[in-house]
């Protein structure tokens, strides 16, 4: 092909290639600093954008369960509470228990400990009614409590994998401590009650093993929330590898990439003035 043309202008063309392919680079580069991303979207790199869309569907997964466990963290703290107060009620209850085993108190005085007896004994009914956390109780299952009484499943992970909480029958133990007048009145029924293997004691052990059962609950629950955690933050540094920008690469190339569009820009200016020189020939 002649270079000495007016219909075709090979350098004309050439540069404007060159200028093309560097603002389509410029392009590419602007975009990166601009989102962060060396991957923004399919079209950068569609197998890695694919494998980071996993990876943020993890994430949120495993954050929607620890929203999920922290809301539970807050019914066992509740119920911790509860059974707490129930235990240190039940101590004090034991102490009048032991008085009125003492077949010497009577009267006057046995009246005044029973009636400590069943006041204390509506105190345990109240931590009973009131154990409850955004509507759910582990313990709560008298007539007059404020809360669904349920076992709780919770989501622990982010393939849905549940953890079982267990529920503590606060009506059983209220019903097998609420003794009747007789049973009050009888010193030596009242001491079979307190023995190594006495209802009462009984019912003191049961609260015990529940304490120990949501303590260890909530132990699991801080735990599954701690591992959660590290695992988000390990799945988010491995999709920074993957599809972030080095904007410190990026920010470099940026400017060589401004540069050669200057220069391109010029080389197309002074190969379009070309087809000028061939008049000098006509004169």
């Amino acid at each position: 092909m002649s270079l000495n043309s007016v219909i075709t202008n090979v350098g004309a063309m050439i540069a404007l290639q060159s200028l093309n392919k560097t603002n389509q680079q410029l392009a590419d580069v602007q975009k990166r600093v601009s989102t962060g991303y060396r991957v923004a979207d399919s079209t950068d790199d569609g197998a890695a954008f694919a494998v980071a869309q996993g990876v943020r569907s993890t994430v949120g997964a495993l954050t929607s369960a620890n929203q999920q466990l922290g809301n539970v963290q807050g019914l066992l703290s509740t119920t911790q509470s509860g059974l707490t107060n129930i235990s240190n009620t039940m101590a004090k209850m034991r102490d009048v228990l032991v008085k009125l085993s003492d077949g010497n108190v009577q009267g006057s005085d046995r009246t005044n400990y029973e009636n400590q007896y069943n006041s204390l004994l509506a105190n345990v009914k109240t931590f009973i009614q009131d154990a409850s956390y955004n509507g759910k109780t582990l313990i709560g299952d008298l007539t007059g409590s404020n809360g669904t009484f349920a076992r709780v499943a919770v989501a622990r992970n982010e393939s849905g994998s549940s953890y079982g909480i267990a529920t503590f029958g606060g009506s059983a133990l209220y019903g097998s401590i609420a003794f009747t007048t007789t049973q009050m009145g009888a010193s030596p029924t009242i001491a079979a009650l307190i023995t190594a293997s006495g209802t009462f004691i009984n019912m003191m052990n049961s609260v015990g093993r529940a304490l120990n059962a949501v303590g260890s609950s909530i132990n699991y629950v801080a735990n599954q929330i701690s591992y959660n955690n590290d695992k988000i933050d390990a799945l988010n540094s491995g999709l920074g590898a993957l599809v972030d920008a080095d904007l410190a690469k990026e920010s470099a190339q940026l400017q060589a990439l401004q540069i050669r569009q200057q220069l391109g820009t010029q080389s197309l200016s002074l190969a379009n003035q070309a087809p000028q020189t061939l008049l000098s020939l006509f004169k």
